[in-house]
This record gives structure tokens, C-alpha cells and sequence, in this order.
């Protein structure tokens, strides 16, 4: 019957050992190089098994007596100097053998990663190099085959990006203090896609938002006209932090 049969299955599982868990944190750090309109993603080359001198997220175990959080920043600070970033915790993968290690571990420990999502500003990021032999910006769409399930923390990342900045002011955390609004149109784009919306629209639709404030002064770039400069207006943007923003 089934229900015997579900119940057999039921208690099979609560025979089975507790299991044993180390904790990993993967960080899924981007940025968005606005002068060639690319979404980047910071690699790093293994250096020790598994998967020895293939490219892999920045990540690292936790140690003893350190937050999860505390571990991601650690690993960002190894990889990467930068003064303005957004970070926040993703999801946590812990799917039986997604390292390889768990298959000769004598004792049968699991691992788990919780990763992290952030996004800084690519003008101001300065890679480190100091024991670090390999260590870059990949575009996301020439993502080569990562370690472990990194390539599915990546997609799971990127779905992420995309839906913060349809609903929260993420993109100005990333962007100067002041900027214009192809500065901003431009990001969009590149994280979103060449037709989440056209130019036009997107000025109006954010203009009526009311959280950019003119600074009254302009800037000039090639032959164009001189475009205006903003500033994000937090005070402004309070009563719709729980909003959706939609930018079509």
C-alpha cells in the first residue's frame, strides 16, 4: 500500500547517521564596466584540489569562532580592494556530493556554501595579486565550466542582480555620486538586457519616481548636448523601498 510504503521510506531516513557538516562561503562579486557596457564577475584560478588550475568563485571555509558573514567579507578583502559595495547574503547550495571531497572523506563530512552576492564599482576595484596567481573579471556571458557548482551559484547570483535592481536602489551604490541619467540607462541595460526598455520611457518613468535629485550642473561628452547631473535622494526613495520598480 502506499502509505506503508511511505512510511517505510520515513523510517529508513531516520535511521540514517546525523550528518557532519563543514561550511564553506562562495562569493558571486560583480561589477559592471560601463565604458564597454559588460557584466563582469570576479573568477579566481584553484591553486590546491579539487579541481586544481580551474577557475572558481572567490571562496573559503569558515573558521572557528567566525560569522558567515565575517567570512565573506575576509575572502572579498584577500581578493579585492574596494572603498563602496553592496553585499548580501544568497543562498545556502548544500546538495549531497557537490564536492568531490565528500567521497574520499573517511568520516563522511558534507559540504555546504553559502554564498554571497555583491556588486561594487569597477572603476574603483583593485584586484590583489599578492599569492594569487590567477585572479580576473570574466563578462558573464564567456563564463567558462567553474569548480564545484559554481556556475549554478553564478546563475543564481545573476537572477538576483537582475531583480534587485528592478526593486531596490542597488544601482547607486555601484554608481558615482553623481551621474547622468545614460550613466544610469547604461547600466540597466548591461545587467538587464539591450530591450528591457527604451531610453525615453526609462528617463520619464524614473523622473517621475522623484527620488533624483538635479545638481544643476552639466557635463559635456563628445559633440551632445551637455547632459544634466544627479544625485540619488534616499530620503526620497523611503516610501517606496517596499514598492516594486518596474523600468519598462
Amino acid at each position: 500500500m502506499p502509505g506503508h510504503k511511505q512510511k517505510k521510506n520515513l523510517n529508513l531516513l531516520n535511521e540514517q547517521p546525523l550528518a557532519d557538516f563543514k561550511v564553506g562561503v562562495d562569493n558571486v562579486i560583480f561589477s559592471v564596466d560601463t565604458a564597454q557596457n559588460r557584466l563582469l564577475v570576479l573568477l579566481i584560478m584553484r591553486q590546491q584540489e579539487p579541481f586544481v588550475n580551474q577557475w572558481s568563485l572567490p571562496g573559503t571555509l569558515v573558521r572557528q569562532g567566525e560569522s558567515l558573514e565575517d567570512a565573506a567579507y575576509r575572502i572579498m578583502s584577500e581578493k579585492i580592494k574596494v572603498n563602496n559595495l553592496y553585499l548580501e547574503q544568497l543562498y545556502t547550495f548544500g546538495g549531497p556530493n557537490r564536492d568531490p571531497r565528500e567521497a574520499i572523506d573517511s568520516f563522511g563530512v558534507r559540504y555546504l556554501s553559502v554564498s554571497y552576492f555583491a556588486l561594487v564599482r569597477f572603476e574603483e576595484a583593485e584586484l590583489i595579486a599578492d599569492k594569487v596567481t590567477g585572479i580576473a573579471w570574466y563578462p558573464v556571458k564567456q563564463v567558462p565550466e567553474l569548480a564545484f557548482d559554481h556556475n549554478e551559484v553564478l546563475a543564481y547570483g545573476h537572477t538576483r542582480l537582475r531583480n534587485k535592481l528592478e526593486y531596490s536602489p542597488v544601482a547607486f551604490e555601484v554608481l558615482p555620486e553623481t551621474f547622468t541619467l545614460n550613466d544610469l540607462y547604461q547600466l540597466y541595460t548591461t545587467v538587464l538586457g539591450d530591450n528591457f526598455a527604451d531610453y525615453s520611457n526609462f528617463r520619464a518613468r524614473l523622473l517621475k519616481l522623484g527620488f533624483l535629485s538635479d545638481t544643476g550642473i552639466k557635463i559635456s561628452r563628445g559633440a551632445g548636448r551637455p547632459a544634466s547631473l544627479y544625485k540619488f535622494d534616499a530620503e526620497a526613495f523611503a516610501p517606496l523601498k517596499d514598492k516594486p520598480l518596474v523600468f519598462i
